[in-house]
């Protein structure tokens, strides 16, 4: 049973990408581009973020 399931859960994963790629690729296409200071903000609230959750961690540990 536990390998039908993962058999299971790998078509439908496949099948979703196989769903959603030629909209993703539209998207990448076509989609709007973002200026540097955009992604600059971006990388500092990514960066905030894993500051935070490595805080957290060292937090639970001792």
């Amino acid at each position: 049973m536990e390998l039908a399931l993962k058999i299971g859960v790998a078509i439908i994963l496949v099948m979703m990408i196989w769903r959603l790629y030629p909209a993703a690729r539209e998207q990448m296409r076509n989609g709007p581009k973002g200026t540097g200071k955009e992604w600059q903000s971006v990388a500092l609230i990514l960066l905030a973020v894993a500051a935070f959750v490595v805080f957290l961690i060292f937090s639970v540990r001792g």
